[in-house]
């Protein structure tokens, strides 16, 4: 089905969660991925001489897809039924995957992420394989003290398993480099490529409307409510609204305070998360992005909120301090301490010229080392030095 490429064009198998299945909306005609994920397949497809890409998902539905998302990448929906997944171990997107691949006949197998399938289909694919990491989910289980049979539990087993049997790791931070490389055979760091669709034009000199953007899943980790407590003594004085973007899972006692909060609180916002291009319009008009996480590998809203020159007040935790330095490209803050939150706060709504500074300077250090085709380069330059030794 697939013509043999060039001897010197790599057939990489890129395996990745379409988000079809992830949100179970199968009815767009496209497939959709993650922002890291698809800003990555963005950058490959600037190298039809050097790189043919086959993107396997795997999906519980049967639906119509495209062929090809660009003249070098190919997609694959792989039908997996309903009763494998998890429940097996996955062994049942193995199986499939396999069978897939023998139609492909890669050079290398690349797993996009271990909170699902991807990383483990790679792993035991039968191609020479490397995987990334996303979220680090040893990591996690051991915050949230996870119980023996809960999903994060297993699949901090199974991201365990998989950082020993795969090839290599590809780390998007010094921080998850230092928590695999005790298990991975090798290891590179590579930071996440940035949606061409956030970089701004040029540097941002507008005033700034006073509002707060913060976006992630309500969920322990990230920290919502304490960042909310914190700055709701200063907020009559500032003036600000929050407006947070989100999944919202109301079965959760930490998600119904988060609510509790917003419904009494006029001036905070609570959202079911929205397209990618929403997003961007919110980060137009915001003034700053909380990031108040307790563990972070190398979020994608900040990386984002950087690229559109939006000032960005975050943890000093994990992967964060690699991408925002203190005071030079955004605030840093203790998540814990409730003084050294409101007080990053305070300094961006008090200074605009510290934010505009700030923002600036975040954009060009996006310019240097994000950029779609940059990150790119940098994957085809280690798959063509794994595969030669």
């Amino acid at each position: 089905m697939f013509a043999s490429p060039p001897p010197t064009v790599l057939r990489i198998a890129f395996i990745t969660t379409d988000n079809r299945e992830d949100t179970r909306d199968y009815s767009p005609e496209k497939p959709w991925f993650g922002t890291a994920p698809q800003a990555l397949l963005d950058g490959f497809a600037e190298f039809p001489d050097d790189v043919e890409i086959h993107v396997l998902s795997c999906a519980r539905k049967r639906f119509a897809s495209p062929i090809k998302l660009a003249p070098n990448i190919f997609f694959h929906s792989v039908y997996v039924p309903a009763w494998a997944w998890l429940k097996t171990l996955y062994l049942g997107n193995i199986i499939a995957v396999r069978r897939c691949l023998k139609k492909i006949k890669p050079d290398l197998v690349h797993g996009q992420g271990t909170e699902r399938d991807c990383a483990w289909c790679a792993v035991f694919s039968g191609y020479p394989n490397l995987i990334t990491i996303h979220g680090n989910m040893r990591r996690l289980a051991k915050l949230y003290r996870a119980s023996l049979w809960s999903f994060i539990r297993i699949t901090s087993a199974l991201e365990h398993i998989a950082i020993r049997q795969c090839g290599g790791v590809i780390c998007i931070s010094n921080h998850t480099k230092n928590t695999v490389c005790t298990l991975a055979k090798r290891t590179w760091v590579i930071p996440n490529a940035v949606n061409l669709h956030f970089i701004r034009n040029g540097l941002r000199t507008n005033h700034f409307t006073p509002i707060i953007l913060m976006i992630g899943d309500l969920i322990p980790n990230k920290n919502q409510l304490a960042f909310l407590n914190a700055i709701e003594s200063i907020q009559k004085q500032h003036g600000f609204i929050v407006r947070i973007f989100g999944k919202i899972d109301q079965t959760t006692s930490y998600t119904q305070k988060v609510l509790k909060f917003t419904e009494s609180h006029p001036w905070c916002e609570c959202h079911h998360f929205t397209s990618r291009e929403k997003i961007r319009e919110q980060m137009e008009v915001a003034s700053m992005l909380a990031m108040p996480s307790i563990e972070e590998n190398s979020p994608m809203a900040v990386i984002e909120a950087m690229a559109m020159g939006l000032p960005v007040v975050a943890s000093r935790v994990g992967g964060i301090p690699e991408l925002v330095v203190d005071h030079e490209s955004g605030m840093l803050f203790d998540p814990l301490d409730q003084e050294s939150i409101r007080k990053a706060v305070k300094n961006l709504l008090d200074d605009e010229k510290l934010a505009l500074n700030l923002s600036n300077a975040a954009f060009q250090k996006i310019e240097v080392a994000h950029l779609p085709e940059q990150v790119a380069k940098k994957h085809i330059e280690i798959y063509g030095n794994f595969l030669n030794h």
